[in-house]
């Protein structure tokens, strides 16, 4: 046995064994998937020169291409969710355990992911300042003297929602409670998981369920 397929192996039985119940970093592929995305990793480490590591630029790359995530700031934080550590760059590990929450993830999974990435300096709390600089960016700029107010007035409407407790920021617990009351709301300052479509094709693709198009770049 290669000692490619060795590590591979051992890879994959690792995520099988250790990620499946992990609350904190959830992995629900089966062997096959997980097979498959290590296979893609590694295609997408390699250009960059070091072996079993996914650079920030790469990934950002890969992000927007596959599931049309656009927003630069946006596609940082995502990168920040999933590099465990804040090494700055992606094992394996952390690119398969990442999509496994934005593609199998259950809507607890979710919450906590969108909750990471919309808490910019991550102390537990999303506050008035981090969604006034979450919202900035989606709405369209127009000819208004000052678009700072239709800024201010949707956090308010954001906070109204999710500031379950009221005392002016929003918890896990906040958070938590009012998308179980209205899934809507976990997306609502900002997109940061894939549409129903992209979804779709990349877990065909994992699964060998499709042809692989998108990927011969």
């Amino acid at each position: 046995m290669t000692s490619r397929r060795k590590f591979q192996e051992q890879f994959i039985q690792n995520m099988l064994k250790n990620h499946k119940s992990d609350s904190e970093r959830p992995c629900h592929f089966s062997a096959l998937e997980i097979t498959s995305l290590l296979e893609l990793f590694n295609k997408f480490s390699g250009t960059a020169g070091h072996k079993h590591r996914l650079e920030r630029v790469r990934f950002r790359d890969e992000l927007h291409k596959s599931f049309q995530i656009t927003d630069d700031f946006l596609m940082d934080r995502i990168f920040r969710a999933f590099d465990k550590g804040s090494k700055g760059y992606l094992r394996p590990e952390d690119f398969i355990c990442g999509l496994s929450t934005l593609l199998v993830g259950n809507l607890e999974d979710q919450m906590k992911y969108c909750f990471q990435v919309y808490d910019l300096n991550s102390d537990g709390y999303i506050s008035r300042e981090e969604m006034f600089h979450l919202l900035k960016s989606t709405l369209v700029k127009s000819t208004e003297e000052d678009p700072d107010e239709g800024v201010k007035d949707l956090v308010e409407t954001a906070l109204k929602k999710l500031d379950c407790d009221h005392d002016g920021r929003v918890s896990y617990p906040d958070f938590k409670q009012a998308v179980t009351q209205d899934t809507l709301m976990l997306e609502c300052l900002g997109t940061c998981l894939p549409n129903d479509k992209s979804k779709k094709a990349f877990l065909q693709l994992i699964r060998g369920e499709g042809g692989c198009e998108m990927w011969q770049r």
